[in-house]
This record gives structure tokens, sequence and C-alpha cells, in this order.
């Protein structure tokens, strides 16, 4: 069952109709099971009912499966009716590349991934570089200025550098200025958003997001719904001054050109 959430309400019917006793049937997110009510996706009892969410958008885990890096991946039983359920949910995760499955519950899965999406990994990461890029430009940094410090160099240099080590690694490897202004922000940022997380979780335990993402995305038009918006964020200056950074970057030959770290003019501090 890979369809998009929203549409596993009408397929599910259809899948139903073709397993057999002894069949699996496989998700990739916990988002149909757990929120049943809203869904109406109910296996049979004799089948193996078994999930492998790979941790990365499908471009990534294609990209990464093509290069053999492969990508890290959760994996859940839902439900074992032959007994070897757990192994076919590894054989799966092995199959589609993951490089490191852990174990998880369905419900644990949905949950994390919800909140992760509309938090750190998107829906905070966008609104967080908005707010500042705005800041700037009110304040009369050019949008090339705005963009490099908000965008470019957080993607080009330093969330490669947390990908390495983690974040102290990230840290120890800027300028003392850099340094200093980090760890005496990061406070205020987590008070400041708390709230929204605790918000945030709340309304994926309830359904609530769920609830919306159906009614949102079940329609014939969606496609073209999500296309305004999104033309909305490409069109917007932020974007448009990310896309002309974007082609002026540094061409090489067969290398990437080397990573410097925030604030250190392409010198690595220790």
């Amino acid at each position: 069952m890979l369809e998009a959430d929203a549409a596993h309400k009408k397929v599910g019917p259809l899948s139903k109709k073709n397993l057999r006793p002894g069949s699996a049937l496989y998700f990739s997110h916990g988002f149909s099971i757990v929120y049943k009510d809203q869904t109406h996706i109910i296996p049979p009892k004799n089948i193996d009912v078994i999930m492998v969410a790979p941790k990365g958008s499908g471009t990534s885990l294609r990209r990464n499966f093509l290069s053999g890096e492969g990508i890290n991946a959760s994996f859940a039983v839902f439900q074992d009716a032959t007994g070897k359920a757990r192994d076919r949910a590894l054989a799966i995760g092995i199959g589609i590349g993951a490089g490191y499955l852990f174990p998880t519950t369905f419900e644990n899965e949905v949950y994390s991934d919800l909140v992760g999406e509309r938090g750190v990994l998107m829906g905070a990461l966008a609104g967080i570089m908005e707010a500042q890029y705005d800041t700037l430009r009110k304040h009369g940094h050019s949008p090339s200025e705005a963009f490099n410090e908000t965008v470019e160099e957080l993607t080009e240099s330093l969330i490669r550098l947390v990908a390495e080590n983690g974040m102290d690694w990230m840290y120890a490897n800027c300028s003392a200025t850099a340094q200093r202004g980090a760890l005496d922000w990061k406070p205020k940022f987590k008070k400041a958003v708390m709230p929204v997380f605790k918000d945030l979780y709340e309304r994926v335990a309830s359904g609530a997001e769920t609830r919306r993402v159906i009614r949102s995305t079940g329609g014939p038009d969606y496609k073209q719904l999500l296309g305004k918006e999104l033309a909305v964020m490409g069109n917007s200056e932020m974007w448009q001054a990310g896309a002309a950074t974007r082609a002026l970057r540094p061409k090489t030959a067969g290398a990437k050109a080397p990573v410097a770290a925030a604030g250190t003019g392409g010198r690595k501090q220790n």
C-alpha cells in the first residue's frame, strides 16, 4: 500500500479483494492502520501486516539506492499471522537498500513522522527561514545576502557538518563568535517553539492532522491546488533569490568544492 495516504480509503477495498490467507500487506507509513477510524483500513486476521518506513523522501530513497548508499528505515509488525512477519519486514528493508533498520510500532512511526514533517524537517524549517529572510530584508540587506545567510550556508556547509558528527561537531568547526551566538540563542528558540510542538503533537495524536490530510488531499483536483500553493512559495522573492544563487554556485570538474564552515572565511577553526 504505497499510494498517497488519502487514497488508501479508496484503494483499500480493492487490495483487500486480492489478499489470500498467509499474504503480507506492506505499508511504508503507519497512517492508515493507526487512523483506521478515518481510513477504514481493517486487514483480515489471516494475513501479515508489516511496515518499513524509509527516513527520507522518495527521491532520496531512489537516489541512495542507485548509488549503493541506502537510507535508514524503521520497521514494525502490526499483525503476524504466519510467524514470518518480522522476517518479511526485514527482507523488504534490505531489498529497498536500507542502510540501518530500527524497530518501532505503527503508532510511534506515524506520530513521529507527522510531527517531524510539520516540525523541524519541513514546516518549521521553511517558516524559520522565511522569518529570518524577511527580517534581514526589512533592515536593508540585499536578497542575495539575506538568502545566503539564511539558506545557502545552512544547506551547502553547516548541515553537512551536522551529518558528519553531530551538532556539537558543527559548532566546534565554526568561529568563536558563531559558537557563542548559537549557544546563547539556542535556549531562546527552544522556549519560543516548545508550545507550538506541544500543540502539534496533540493534534497528531488526536487525529486532527490526519483529518486535515484526508480532507485536503483526497480530492481529484488536489494536484492543481497543491501546484498553486507551491507556486506562491517558488515565486516568492526568497526562493527566486535561491534559484539565482544555485545557478551561480562554482562548478568543479569531477569533485565538489571544499565545504567551508560558518563564519570562518573558509578556514577550519579548531
